[in-house]
């Protein structure tokens, strides 16, 4: 813990008496020293302590570069600026900034609301399906000025960054692992090599498409229901994305991590596409649902470096978000091919629309 937390504490919550509580996050990523619940009597409030001096190995770095993808201090800036609450009008907010205070040793930390409420990560689908009819409303509706440390080219760098078992891909006995053989769907190993040898390809596309202001990280742990809000947290990673590409990452991850099962996505991923149609033209947007579309589906190429991990990790002990407990292989397995066969299909279905929109075919064709 902090050595200098004490003021903080005392100016947030009238004590120096507080009991600190980690909470889960990513402790690989070289940006977050440590998130802690923090209570004082009936009082609590969330502490996230934001840096650049943790050691960090490979795409987890964080970067001093205030457009890189993991800016150390975005989310700081974020919240000072008051982004973060500006789609708080159509039912997504994010916790309130209590303090920001500038440490001794160069880190910053956030002192940021408690909030109370469901977690998404137990939401039943009607709930998801409705957060994305708002975040719709919010990105036809919102478009703040650009700032010099919101994330340019979030996805390209991403995507980029990893790289971990790509060179198994091509490699017979990895698709030989028992793990791979008896749980990955027949036909995916085709699929996701087409997927990425086509990722420059995907990677112009989204880049080319209609621009919202985006948070980049929207995944059932990052937001909970607070009264009739969305509560989004985690906007280290906040700035432009293509239009879809929110919700193109959103619907993925609620399987991907185990919080629906597999076989309801298709049908959920419809209903939340309508939704956040239906929110679009809410706000009044009028663009071409089409490219809405493609930028919801090109987003598979964000999940390219998922097959390769699962190659890679195939003989490990399989960990949840945080690495605090372990989760069962053969089911992680088996719902993490059936989402990659699912992104396949999205995949499928931008390379059949891109042409029709205006752009080059894929290099594997349609």
């Amino acid at each position: 813990m902090p050595v200098d937390v004490d003021t903080a504490v005392r100016e947030v919550l009238g004590t120096e008496e507080a009991v600190f509580e980690p909470l889960v996050h990513n402790p690989k990523n070289g940006v977050t020293a440590g998130v802690w619940r923090v209570t004082a009597q009936d009082r609590s409030a969330v502490l996230k302590l934001l840096t650049r001096t943790k050691e960090a190995t490979g795409r987890w770095a964080a970067s001093d570069d205030p457009r890189h993808w993991n800016h150390w201090r975005r989310e700081a800036h974020v919240y000072e600026s008051g982004l973060a609450q500006l789609w708080q009008p159509y039912g997504i907010r994010a916790p309130r900034l209590l303090a920001c205070v500038e440490r001794a040793d160069g880190d910053v930390a956030l002192w940021l609301e408690d909030v109370p409420g469901e977690p998404g990560t137990v939401w039943p689908l009607a709930r998801h399906v409705e957060h994305a009819r708002r975040l719709g409303v919010a990105q036809g509706a919102v478009h703040p000025d650009d700032k010099p440390w919101l994330t340019r080219g979030f996805l390209r760098q991403y995507v980029s960054s990893n790289t971990l078992g790509q060179d198994l891909l091509d490699a017979d006995e990895a698709w030989q692992q028992p793990l791979v053989r008896d749980h990955f769907p027949a036909g995916l190993r085709q699929d996701m090599v087409r997927l990425h040898h086509d990722r420059e390809w995907f990677l112009d596309v989204m880049e080319s498409l209609p621009r919202a202001f985006s948070h980049l990280d929207q995944w059932p742990a990052n937001v909970r229901s607070h009264g009739p809000d969305s509560v989004l947290f985690d906007w280290a990673f906040a700035g432009d994305g293509a239009l879809g590409e929110d919700l193109g990452n959103y619907l993925p991850d609620t399987v991907l991590d185990l919080f629906i099962p597999a076989a309801r996505l298709p049908g959920y991923a419809a209903q939340a596409y309508e939704a956040y149609l239906h929110g679009l033209r809410e706000s009044g947007w009028q663009g071409d649902e089409q490219l809405v579309r493609l930028g919801v589906c090109a987003s598979a190429v964000k999940y390219d470096w998922i097959t390769a991990l699962m190659l890679a990790r195939a003989g490990e002990e399989q960990l949840d978000y945080g690495g605090a407990r372990t989760v069962s292989a053969e089911l992680r397995y088996r719902e993490r091919g059936l989402t990659l066969a699912f992104l396949a299909g999205w995949a499928a279905e931008a390379r059949e629309l891109a042409p029709r929109l205006g752009f080059p075919e894929a290099p594997s064709g349609r």
